[in-house]
């Protein structure tokens, strides 16, 4: 396995993190044992989750996939060599987790509180805001909105509640997700300014068919020191290749939720077809090859890879181990001209 040091902080995290948010709702306390302990075994020291799981969210099982988590950690005596992750809910109408949700400080110390709880530790490593205040694009939204109203909450009263915090030990780093470069140089400017815990990590979106990172989050990444914690590297499971041809494998993520609809665009639907044929070129697995790439680009500290089987988190992780040469790079390169982000 490799490690990343995260800049600005003393957190080491393995290049395969191992996404939670299937469990609770595809796989059973006994499932999520048997992949967090094969992670492990594997090097894997980076857990990802989030209060809001499991995906999708509902009132029934909400705050399963911590307490999974917990559950196991309680079990172990090595807790300090886990980097553990979860994240606050921003902005959302779900009343089953907090009345009035927002990133204040009452919903943040909540939060956190909640989540020790359910995660049976006395920290969080890296505590990330799961999505901004502030209406702009997030979740392959286009089409900034142009808000007439300015937020109630500031990006400076949400640094405030976090190093509150930092200072009573409950969390050690804070990180964000689903944000914009505006966002990112805002929270490090005021961090700056007000002398208040500096932002090391992003958790965006970030695979072959959604390259949206390198417009100008990897400018930031690169100058600033704020790693990307890549999520959805397999597009859902697509860049896999088993929707192809309108398939549906029984039990998968896709064909349970209709939600996952994001990568199925048309265009999306070609350049997937377009991967699949480079790593058949080469005699690579087209879920490996995927993973490869975001592994070696050079903004990426962690790929959080998800997995509902032992057999495919297996798959999943030995993608560290692949090293994609120049020749298969500027084949994926030749594609993703072609197909310029048709799922951002």
């Amino acid at each position: 396995m490799q490690y990343t040091k995260l800049p600005h902080s003393t957190l080491e995290v393995s290049k395969i993190a191992l996404g939670t948010m299937t469990f609770g709702e595809q796989n059973s306390q006994k499932e999520a044992f048997s992949q967090l302990d094969y992670a492990l075994e594997r090097g894997v020291n980076f857990i990802d989750t989030a209060e809001m799981y499991p995906v999708p969210p509902k009132a029934k099982t909400q705050g399963l996939t911590e307490t999974y988590i917990g559950n196991w950690l309680e079990k172990r005596s090595n807790r300090e060599k886990i980097v553990l992750a979860t994240k606050v809910a921003g902005p959302r109408n779900t009343p089953y987790i907090r009345e009035h949700m927002s990133l204040d400080r009452r919903n943040i110390h909540m939060a956190v509180d909640d989540s020790l709880q359910r995660l049976k530790t006395d920290y969080i490593d890296l505590y990330q805001l799961h999505w901004p205040q502030r209406q702009t694009n997030c979740f392959g939204q286009l089409n900034y909105p142009y808000p007439d109203s300015k937020e109630e909450v500031t990006l400076v009263e949400t640094l405030e509640a976090m190093a509150e915090l930092v200072k009573a030990g409950k969390i050690r780093y804070i990180g964000l997700s689903n944000e914009t470069p505006w966002g990112v140089m805002s929270y490090l400017r005021l961090a700056e300014k007000h002398e208040l815990p500096r932002v090391v990590s992003i958790q965006n979106p970030y695979n072959l068919l959604n390259r949206s990172f390198e417009i100008g989050l990897s400018e930031v990444s690169h100058y600033e020191g704020v790693k990307l914690l890549a999520y959805s590297p397999l597009a859902f499971g697509c860049l896999s290749g088993k929707y192809l041809n309108g398939l549906r494998p029984a039990n998968a993520r896709c064909t349970l939720f209709e939600r996952f609809a994001r990568y199925f665009t048309p265009l999306g639907i070609e350049a997937t077809q377009a991967y699949v044929n480079v790593a058949k070129e080469f005699g690579l697995n087209p879920a490996q090859m995927a993973l490869a790439f975001v592994n070696q680009r050079p903004f990426v500290a962690s790929n959080i890879i998800g997995a509902t089987q032992l057999e495919q988190l297996k798959d999943n992780i030995d993608s560290v181990e692949l090293e994609l040469s120049d020749e298969i790079l500027e084949r994926l390169q030749e594609v993703g001209i072609t197909y310029s982000n048709p799922c951002p």
